[in-house]
């Protein structure tokens, strides 16, 4: 069978703008479509993980409510001398329970946004090793709002019996919104 070099040339034209045409169409639709599904599956998954994050957030609504509800309770009054009292008191008391003698407590207060300020008080102690462990024990434990932000160790004799403690506790104290005014009609 022979072909014509006219029909060779039609046949290898055809061919030609075939190629080019699917060239063209995998650049200009192909290409662009599949990374469109390919971005809309990643948002599809994405989203489907936000709705799972959420039904569980839902779901465990009241205990977070609760433990919100606890921690507000125990947050420092916001008075600033009620809650300096308030912390250096538990200072000292679980130091005399924890048999560690406190040597000083020195309060510091931080502002944070309108929503809370934060009582820092540095303290000095100083006690056995079990004394100092029972000590910071004390401290983790007690429902009031507080955080441990440094805790420094050091000896004060050459056996290590004695102990030095520079510990640094952070007390949260949050403000109330400021009223709104209301609109006499």
């Amino acid at each position: 069978m022979k072909i014509s070099i006219k029909n060779r040339q039609q046949l290898l034209a055809y061919v030609a703008v075939g190629a080019v045409a699917l060239f063209l169409t995998d650049k200009i639709i192909i290409r662009p479509l599949g990374n469109l599904w390919h971005a809309r599956s990643e948002r599809i998954v994405k989203l489907r993980e936000k709705v799972a994050e959420g039904t569980g957030l839902l779901k465990s609504e009241q205990r977070i409510r609760s433990r919100w509800a606890e921690m507000q309770t125990n947050t420092l009054p916001v008075d600033a001398s009620q809650a300096e009292q308030q912390l250096v008191d538990a200072l000292y008391r679980w130091g005399r329970d924890s048999r560690v003698n406190v040597n000083g407590v020195v309060p510091t207060w931080k502002d944070g946004d309108d929503t809370y300020r934060a009582l820092e008080c540095r303290v000095d102690a100083a006690g056995s090793i079990d004394s100092l462990t029972s000590y910071l024990y004390a401290i983790e434990k007690d429902p009031m709002a507080l955080k441990l932000q440094s805790v420094e160790i050091s000896t004060a004799d050459n056996e290590g019996q004695h102990l030095r403690l520079g510990l640094l506790v952070s007390g949260l104290v949050l403000t109330p919104p400021p009223q709104q005014p209301t609109r006499q009609p």
